[in-house]
């Protein structure tokens, strides 16, 4: 039995090896965005209750942060927790905020953070969270708000429509103010008014979507236009450097041609 897993480990390591020799010279996405999907299914699959999943997977988190380091990919986004989300039980969504302000406190002191200078941003609606994991997001963002090099965002009690009618708040009240005229509006002011307007590339280069479902499910609705979008059939527990690599190579064999 031994034998055997540690067979499996030697195989799956030269695997890696193999996938990271494909990848490592060519075009790498600048912006990747993944859908967090799978840790229910993951912890009912093993009879725990739905937080050991998100607990989990907010472990998994950390790993994919050092493997797109590793990658050189500038910006992460990834989809956490969205507004339909507070529709689950209530001891769930308290396990769900607990978990996040743990992984928040632990983003202030991680030297991965500071080193590779990450600039940590939470995006979505978040005066619909806990007044202490607000403070937790502020505290966080503020520890790295000087931070060019790489970018981290989550997106927590987010909704892509949300998003859109919340950008489209600002303009009508800059409008209103006389600041700006109807006719000055246009895609790029728009942009300018999104959750994401603080990275130096809103639109996801790839999209990753866990545990086998094949929907973006409101995520990054204006940003996904040309998005390339990859399905995997794993719950995002399970999710490997492998996975990455192979979501990575599929990207890179994409002829992109944006419309044109």
């Amino acid at each position: 039995m031994l034998r055997s897993i540690l067979l499996a480990i030697g195989a799956y390591k030269i695997y890696e090896k193999w996938l990271w020799h494909q990848v490592k010279n060519g075009v790498k996405p600048e912006h990747i965005a993944v859908i967090l999907d799978g840790n229910r299914r993951w912890a009912s699959e093993k009879d725990l209750d739905p937080w050991y999943g998100h607990k989990k997977g907010a472990e998994k988190v950390e790993k994919l942060l050092e493997w797109c380091l590793k990658l050189n990919v500038k910006s992460i986004t990834l989809y956490a927790f969205s507004t339909e989300n507070f529709r689950r039980p209530r001891k769930e969504v308290e396990e769900i905020m607990q978990i996040a302000a743990e992984k928040l406190q632990k983003i202030i002191t991680d030297e991965r953070i500071h080193k590779n200078k990450v600039r940590v941003k939470v995006i979505g609606r978040i005066n619909l969270l806990p007044e202490n994991l607000q403070k937790m997001i502020a505290d966080a963002e503020k520890a790295t708000q000087n931070y060019d090099k790489h970018f981290l965002n989550v997106a927590f009690a987010y909704g892509g429509r949300a998003e859109i009618v919340d950008a489209a708040k600002k303009i009508a009240e800059m409008v209103q103010k006389k600041e700006i005229a109807p006719e000055e509006i246009d895609e790029e002011l728009f942009e300018q008014h999104l959750y994401t307007s603080h990275l130096p590339k809103q639109d996801p280069d790839l999209i990753i979507r866990t545990s086998g479902e094949e929907r973006l499910s409101g995520f990054l609705l204006w940003q996904s236009a040309y998005s390339e979008l990859c399905f995997l059939d794993v719950y995002w527990p399970d999710f490997r450097l492998i996975d990455l690599l192979r979501a990575v190579r599929t990207f890179q064999k994409r002829k992109r041609r944006f419309g044109a």
